[in-house]
């Protein structure tokens, strides 16, 4: 079976094959033609046309057409001369199977039936009755030619099946890197959400405590030095939590869409108030029920990463920021606004204050497009910075 859905063109040791092939042929020719109808055995000539005819089967399956051409030219003079007409028979068989098997069907029945007729004219001048003989076997002359007609077409629809299962396979290899990317990207982003926002915080705690100390060092306000150690242990503890979770989905074995819990709505608060302890005056406002996971999601990274460019770049030590969620119109619509001079980090090239990497912007705009939304930012007239996104409520879940 392999060897019949493989293209002879392309078989392995096709040279050897065929050489040995032409080997057995011409054996069974000599036979043939030393056993049966001694009246016509081969003469010297008749001996060097019959074995010469058996040559053109070694490349056979590179010029098929070429080889049954020689073929049909040696034999057209042995078979004219009289000579046994039943040992070259194999010979011509398995030139007229090649040409059928490896050429389109028109010009296998257009080539085929032009060498029949050759050989039944030459037949007819030399012996009407062998004519006649001829006429009636060529029957098995044309079943060996759509016999490889057939086996040309199995070929070809073996070859669309497997051409169709690779072309498969690649589409689910293609969708598998597809799905490994995003899901990088996804936990690129939650990994920069979080470690942004929880440095953030702590870098502005840990300036608070050193302000402290430095300040007046006669009379040290130790409640305040340990309120703000306690704030940023706090935001260690948070933050090696949430890291945790993230982490989690790289060692999990499971489907691939296991994940851990999303972050939502509900977690505004924690967020704002983690801004306060920062130093900064947040008021947030939320009208917003029953939204869609991964929208809440998306609304929580947005306001967490807007939250940490206002604290890092706002330029003030009152910085005030407004922060407001609403639902309406089948959109969940969400803005960050604060009165900072530090442009928010709206530059995606880097902050004015020189700060910024421009990966934040980047991941809040992937955020609202991952669940079908658009997201805007950049800096109100006179000073501070804005960012407003509009998150469809019937985004992915």
């Amino acid at each position: 079976m392999a060897a019949i859905n493989r293209d002879p063109r392309t078989a392995p040791h096709a040279t050897r094959n065929d050489t040995l092939l032409a080997l057995g042929s011409a054996a069974h020719a000599v036979v043939v033609a030393l056993v049966t109808d001694p009246a016509r055995r081969p003469d010297a000539l008749g001996w060097t046309l019959l074995l010469a005819a058996q040559l053109p089967l070694v490349w056979r399956r590179r010029r098929p057409l070429l080889a049954l051409t020689a073929v049909v030219v040696l034999l057209l003079p042995y078979h004219s001369l009289d000579y046994n007409h039943t040992a070259p028979t194999p010979a011509a068989y398995i030139a007229l199977y090649t040409v059928a098997a490896t050429c389109r069907p028109l010009f296998t029945v257009l080539s085929s039936g032009t060498a029949l007729a050759l050989a039944v004219s030459v037949m007819l001048i030399v012996n009407q009755k062998q004519a006649v003989d001829l006429l009636r076997i060529s029957g098995w002359a044309i079943a060996v030619i759509f016999v490889g007609i057939d086996v040309r077409y199995y070929r070809q629809y073996v070859a669309a099946i497997v051409e169709r299962a690779e072309r498969a396979e690649r589409t689910r290899e293609e969708e598998a890197r597809r799905r490994v990317a995003e899901e990088r990207l996804r936990i690129a982003r939650d990994l920069h959400d979080l470690l942004a926002h929880s440095i953030t915080l702590i870098g502005v705690r840990t300036s608070v405590a050193a302000h402290v100390l430095h300040a007046d060092p006669d009379r040290l306000d130790r409640a305040a030095v340990a309120a703000a150690l306690d704030d940023i242990a706090e935001t260690c503890r948070t933050a090696r939590g949430e890291l945790r979770t993230t982490l989690e989905v790289l060692r999990d074995h499971g489907t691939p869409d296991s994940r851990g819990p999303l972050p939502d709505l509900h977690g505004l608060d924690g967020l704002a108030e983690a801004a306060r302890t920062a130093g900064a005056k947040v008021e947030l406002t939320v009208a917003a029920a029953d939204v869609p996971p991964a929208v809440g999601a998306a609304a929580y990274r947005i306001v967490q990463e807007a939250l940490t460019n206002a604290v890092r770049h706002g330029g003030r030590d009152d910085l005030g920021i407004r922060v407001g969620v609403h639902a309406g119109e089948g959109a969940l619509r969400v803005t960050v606004t604060d009165d900072g001079t530090g442009g928010g980090g709206g530059h995606e090239g880097g902050s004015p204050s020189g700060g910024g990497s421009g990966f934040g912007l980047v991941g809040m705009r992937e955020r609202a497009r991952s669940v079908g939304g658009t997201l805007d930012a950049g800096p109100l007239p006179g000073q501070g910075f804005e960012v407003s996104a509009v998150l469809p409520l019937g985004g992915t879940t």
